[in-house]
């Protein structure tokens, strides 16, 4: 897809289909009252039929009149007072998706609105568009079904109309690297909605591997048995059920040793269930069939890192993504087994199905062992945080403060929203064991709060940990997005390892 800034105004550009967006309430004047006379009313014919409305990621196709674009799709972003960078970024993906079966080559899209209701920021909202338009026209049937015809249609050209001559190079810039960011959220989506039978720990390791090769990176594949060898336990005890063996992921950007402009190595660490029955401590069969999904957090640091090095080349990056199938066999761990950390405690495993933080505490070791100064964490971990935020918000646990401050300004920066979450030391006491120096697994009341404080034990170095298991895929479609994993936190990841390095 090329993607040209057109300076002038919507009425003046040819297209297959103008994008004109709506934020707030409708009100024909300005462009928009010049724009609904040159299609020969058309706009105002809808809004009084009570088709035409601002409601977020609500759409109608309208004809153009004598408009050189062949018809116009208004899409609206919701109140104004509402409207951030995530509403831009849905607002475009919900209307390459309004189009999904049709056949358009060049589309236009009204950019200045939306910078408008940005702060007056043009190239800012060039990055959302842009980042919404190639996140909506991924439809994750285009993976296993022949038949795309209901996919959103793959365009030849975007054209990003402005009035504003002075800012077109920096829409230019931030709308290529919206396109970038784009195209890394749909390889970690890709990856992530594979089926378990297509995407084993090893295959996850070969597409790491391919990823790596194709942008600059290097990688080393730590088997089972050099995991075993060099301490992992807790990695290692968790894969011990399943016919396909673990595989310790860890790709690098810049030389051994490099550090950022502020001395730092950030190090993203990433879960990769390849599937997750619980083991032993088995799952209740409803909805089994997602827990492919339970791989999400080590696709989204393995395409993060591959998207960093093409937005900066040389960047120092860690990207350590654990992946293991979580199975019960006659080799699989037991409830009650004890197992020795990386780092030397020892773990009584009394629930096999809090596997994640396992093989994140070894992971999160080896990366410091690594040299890493900072840590970031990616996993699908607890049910008890989509039950506590729902599928719009992540939880997350931090610290020191300062880090977590960074953590949070990226995620503003990239549109996604995290809540912080309080790591209560009180509740440590909870995961006592009566022979090892702690339990993987405490009583339910505060789970969410116990499972930070378990991969708190695992760091020395500041660190955050993002629990996506409730925003990480979607179980319907949106008007915004279809169904499966939808790439979330990687745009953060990509703006706290960019911070870093500026």
């Amino acid at each position: 897809m090329q993607i040209r800034v057109v300076i002038g105004h919507p009425w003046e550009v040819a297209a297959d289909l103008l994008v004109v967006p709506i934020v707030g309430e409708l009100a024909f004047t300005g462009p928009l009252d010049e724009l609904d006379r040159r299609s020969g009313g058309e706009l105002r014919a809808l809004a009084t039929l009570g088709e035409l409305r601002g409601k977020a990621y609500a759409s109608v196709l309208a004809a153009s009149g004598e408009l050189p674009a062949g018809r116009l799709l208004v899409v609206g972003g919701g109140s104004a007072d509402g409207f951030d960078r995530e509403t831009a970024r849905r607002q475009a993906a919900a209307s390459i998706r309004r189009l999904a079966g049709r056949s358009a080559h060049t589309l236009a899209y009204w950019l200045d609105p939306v910078g408008a209701a940005l702060g007056d920021v043009p190239a800012v909202a060039a990055d959302m568009v842009v980042r919404g338009i190639v996140e909506g026209g991924f439809d994750p049937k285009t993976i296993y079904l022949a038949d795309t015809d209901a996919a959103p249609p793959a365009l030849d050209e975007l054209l990003l109309v402005t009035a504003d001559a002075g800012a077109a190079a920096a829409i230019a810039a931030a709308a290529e690297r919206g396109r970038i960011i784009g195209e890394g959220s749909n390889t970690a989506r890709r990856l992530a909605n594979r089926a378990a039978n297509d995407v084993s720990p090893q295959v996850l390791a070969e597409e790491a591997r391919a990823i790596a090769e194709a942008n600059g990176l290097t990688i080393d594949v730590i088997d089972e048995k050099r995991a075993a060898e060099l301490g992992m336990g807790m990695f290692v005890a968790v894969g011990r059920g399943s016919d396909n063996p673990p595989r310790m992921i860890v790709m690098r950007s810049g030389p051994e040793g490099a550090r950022d402009s502020q001395g730092r190595l950030i190090a993203m660490v990433g879960k990769g269930v390849c599937f997750d029955s619980g083991g032993i401590s088995i799952k209740p069969s409803d909805r089994m069939e997602e827990m492919k999904m339970d791989k999400t957090g080590a696709c989204t640091v393995i395409a993060a890192i591959a998207t960093v090095a093409r937005l900066a080349p040389g960047t120092p990056l860690l990207a350590i993504a654990p992946a293991v199938e979580n199975m019960p066999g006659g080799h699989a761990t037991r409830p009650g087994d004890i197992v020795k950390a990386l780092n030397g405690l020892f773990v009584d495993i009394t629930n096999t199905d809090a596997e994640g933080r396992l093989i994140l505490g070894d992971a999160m070791t080896y990366a410091e062992q690594l040299g890493a100064t900072h840590l970031v964490d990616v996993a699908t971990l607890t049910g008890a945080v989509g039950r506590a935020l729902g599928h719009l918000v992540t939880g997350a646990f931090a610290t020191p403060d300062p880090w977590w401050g960074e953590v949070a300004a990226a995620a503003e920066r990239a549109g996604e929203r995290l809540w912080r979450l309080p790591l209560v030391q009180d509740y440590r006491s909870e995961m006592d064991s009566w022979t090892a120096d702690m339990a993987n697994s405490g009583s339910v009341e505060g789970s969410l709060v116990k499972s930070g404080l378990f991969l708190e034990s695992f760091r020395t170095v500041p660190w955050a940990h993002l629990d996506i298991a409730g925003t990480s895929y979607y179980r319907k479609p949106f008007p915004f997005a279809a169904r499966g994993a939808n790439g979330t936190s990687l745009a953060t990841l990509v703006e706290l390892a960019l911070g870093g390095a500026s």
